[in-house]
């Protein structure tokens, strides 16, 4: 549970962590919160809580995720804050909504909703993935719902939005993909390349129009091939792209993940969830949009067809498998889940680091690297357990 309000105005000072700094890790480290903000030094009459022997790295940052705790971000204003609550509990203190394809008006309808709730800071912003994707590559979407990304259409969600749409997907191949692209740009909108069936050639194009991210690369797209190396190859060779990860052992192969980080580099990987309101629930029958989903031993596939739908990931574990499976260096993790995706968002000056003047989001892990304690702007999201 939360702190009560009055809480974040109690100055406090974490001592003893491994503390995961911009510049590097500080053994026997400390930080220092006053109100919601993290202090450059102890604040006079600080408490202090000693946290030998884990590790205070940033809270996380999740470009792309629909929901969590049996709740999605196409629900009601009750069940996206159920949602948001389920992963801040995992240590997602900053939160993208993203939307699934769905009829023009319901998301021009939730687009309203949502950015109520951006305005509020219960989330980051929105993500609309869909409908202006490849029939090709649509993965977990409704093939009828599908439409062209015409310019006057992506305006509809832009503007729905009332200045809260950080990011859309699209297939820059089809019809308008490319003027669509330059329109995202110039209203601030990242432009995602992801669920497309676009050659090399063509992804470079949309690059160059403004694209600056790739929408869980690998997934829904061509493979990397010798002759045609299709978006993969353009994505990861650009440094002006981010590209997304969902680091959760059944999207990717862990040698893809090394491709990924081996040629994109630390500074441009993002992990991400593309969570469904499964996750930090369980198996079962869950609906993505208007597509029914079947949960089972965490893994989400459509009732019809079998395709992945989405995630039940939680950054924490996603954070955990990176140093622990995949052998990453703790702060190239933190990168990936917190610096990156914050920088990219353009709000690294308030989240994304542990650093001075910036919002008291942490997280607290053990040295299995479990969480063992939230902090959001101040405030105790998960109360340490320390024992």
């Amino acid at each position: 549970m939360a702190s009560p309000r009055g809480a974040a105005t109690n100055p406090r000072v974490l001592t003893g962590a491994n503390v995961v700094l911009p510049t590097g890790t500080v053994r026997n480290g400390r930080v220092a919160v006053d109100g919601t903000r993290i202090a450059g030094s102890a604040p006079a009459g600080a408490a202090v809580l000693d946290v030998s022997g884990h590790w205070l790295v940033p809270g996380f940052v999740d470009l792309h995720n629909h929901g969590g705790g049996g709740a999605s971000f196409s629900g009601t204003a009750e069940q996206i804050l159920t949602a948001v609550r389920t992963h801040r509990a995992h240590g997602t203190t900053t939160l993208v909504a993203s939307t699934v394809t769905d009829e023009m008006d319901l998301l021009v309808r939730q687009a309203g909703l949502l950015s109520e709730l951006a305005e509020q800071g219960e989330i980051a912003g929105i993500h609309f993935e869909g409908p202006f994707i490849s029939p090709c590559r649509k993965g977990a979407h409704s093939e009828a719902l599908l439409r062209d990304p015409e310019p006057a259409e992506v305006r509809k969600l832009i503007d729905a939005a009332r200045g809260q749409a950080r990011m859309l997907t699209l297939a820059a191949e089809l019809p308008g993909g490319i003027d669509s692209v330059r329109l995202l740009a110039e209203h601030g909108v990242i432009a995602a390349i992801g669920h497309t069936d676009a050659t090399y050639e063509q992804t470079v194009d949309a690059i160059e129009a403004g694209a600056t991210v790739a929408t869980h690369l690998f997934n829904a797209m061509p493979g990397l091939g010798h002759r045609t190396p299709g978006p993969v190859a353009a994505l990861l060779e650009d440094e002006r792209v981010t590209v997304e990860l969902i680091n959760d052992g059944t999207h990717l192969h862990p040698a893809a993940l090394e491709l990924a980080f081996h040629h994109a580099g630390a500074d441009r990987v993002a992990f991400i969830t593309d969570a469904m309101d499964a996750a930090g629930t369980g198996d079962g029958r869950y609906m993505l949009g208007p597509l029914e989903v079947e949960v089972s031993e965490g893994v989400a596939r459509l009732v019809e067809g079998g395709s992945i739908a989405g995630s039940t990931l939680t950054l924490d574990r996603a954070f955990k498998r990176a140093v622990t499976v995949d052998r990453l260096p703790v702060e190239d993790a933190v990168k990936a889940l917190s610096a990156n995706p914050a920088r990219l968002l353009g709000v690294s000056d308030r989240v994304g680091s542990l650093e001075p003047g910036k919002d008291a989001d942490l997280v607290l892990l053990d040295a299995d690297f479990d969480v063992r304690g939230v902090m959001r702007r101040g405030e105790w999201v998960v109360a340490p357990q320390l024992g």
